[in-house]
């Protein structure tokens, strides 16, 4: 895959010169090491975003990084949907013969994947975590598990443990998805954004203008965003029933934008839900679009940002929003209360609360200080914690001890 070359001293403004030099040195022991990178999909999510800015960096500061995709067919990824619900805690049904398509797809990818010429193996979510099984293991192999996985359906997991036994670390990206009865060594790495992405840079007035008309999506009024996935993890219809509160009381719109990931089947049906609902109301946008320009512009312009999931695993438009000094509305889940912080960034309220979630967004819309000050902060919170140089960090110190045992 050919990836644009971004070098660490592209961030210096952002982070400063001591946490490049840092960098540099965490990596002067890994000149040469080869890694492979292995995830299911190329776009549409996290996980491939943040692939594409960190193994080019990678590769800047010395590791020969690369990036392999698990290609399956629709059948693979309705398995592998059901499996990433299960490690969120819904009940499912998984057939035996939806377990062994699973496994063949991995058995088939692993004999011709080039695992035998790099050093290091990183896999990522489930979609491909059995392959370990089908070669021979001479190398240390690290899962990247970015789902929340604090309470997952006990069934599903005592299928996928023996897998998971295999690798030699587990990487996660809160402690509170650190799996108690799982004896491999479970590290904690929050993800981050990168500022100098399309999704992140900075945009001038003029384009945030274009993008907008683009889409035709007036200036008008407030906005309120949200950017995520049609999945009912999101809860994009509990963000339809906050608008439609807030909209009793104030004149506002409501831009829901998300787009269809490859490896997710259920996206095109949680659409239709949420346009059904949409449609018996005036200002919701429904945008379907991978266009990174437009969901930052869109985060710019929002006076409000949400982000109401039941699950998540992290949820990056948090820190983008934020970066972006947009304050978040969002649920107490997974790694989002890492980002936001209750009455400083932003407001926590439960999953389902649509009534507090409202009521905030009203108190953010009718406060323009309020919205400006707690964006400031949020800003400097992404800044301290959630940038990619400390991402590409944390992995250097992981990847020097786990191969250097």
């Amino acid at each position: 895959m050919q990836l644009e070359s971004l070098g660490i001293e592209r961030y210096l403004c952002s982070v400063g010169a001591e946490a490049v030099a840092d960098i540099f040195r965490a990596a002067r022991r890994l000149y040469g090491l080869r890694i492979l990178a292995i995830n299911s999909t190329f776009h549409g999510g996290g996980v491939a975003g943040m692939l594409n800015s960190l193994v080019p960096l990678f590769n800047d500061v010395g590791i020969n990084a690369d990036w392999n995709l698990l290609y399956g067919d629709p059948a693979l990824f309705h398995v592998t949907k059901k499996l990433h619900n299960a490690l969120q805690g819904e009940k499912i049904s998984l057939s035996r013969r939806e377990m062994q398509s699973y496994l063949s797809v991995n058995q088939a990818f692993a004999r011709y994947s080039p695992i035998s010429h790099h050093n290091l193996m990183i896999v990522h979510d489930p979609q491909p975590l059995p392959m370990i099984r089908y070669r021979q293991k001479n190398v240390p192999w690290i899962w990247r598990c970015h789902i929340d996985i604090s309470a997952p359906d006990e069934a599903i997991w005592q299928r996928l443990k023996p897998f998971v036994l295999r690798y030699d670390v587990v990487v996660v990206s809160s402690e509170t998805f650190r799996q108690p009865d799982l004896p491999v060594e479970t590290a904690i790495i929050p993800p981050a954004i990168d500022t100098l992405s399309a999704i992140n840079r900075d945009l001038s007035e003029s384009t945030i203008d274009a993008e907008l008309a683009k889409y035709g999506i007036p200036r008008d009024k407030p906005l309120i965003v949200q950017v995520s996935r049609f999945d009912k993890w999101k809860d994009p219809t509990g963000v339809v029933k906050v608008f439609q509160r807030v909209k009793q009381e104030l004149d506002c719109r409501l831009i829901m934008l998300g787009n269809m990931a490859s490896d997710d089947p259920e996206g095109p049906m949680i659409f239709k839900q949420v346009a059904s609902l949409a449609s018996q109301m005036k200002d919701v946008h429904l945008i379907t679009e991978t266009d990174p320009l437009l969901v930052n512009a869109l985060q710019r312009e929002a006076a409000v940002v949400m982000q109401l999931s039941s699950k998540e695993g992290f949820g990056l438009t948090v820190s983008e929003a934020l970066w972006k000094g947009t304050p978040v509305v969002a649920t107490r889940v997974g790694g989002i209360p890492l980002q936001v912080i209750d009455g400083q960034t932003g407001y926590l309220v439960e999953p389902g609360d649509y009534d507090t979630a409202a009521e905030r967004v009203i108190r953010l819309l009718k406060d323009e200080s309020l919205r400006t000050d707690l964006g400031a902060r949020g800003r400097v919170h992404v800044q301290e914690n959630f940038l990619m140089p400390r991402l590409l960090l944390d992995w250097l110190k992981l990847i020097d001890k786990v191969t250097r045992t």
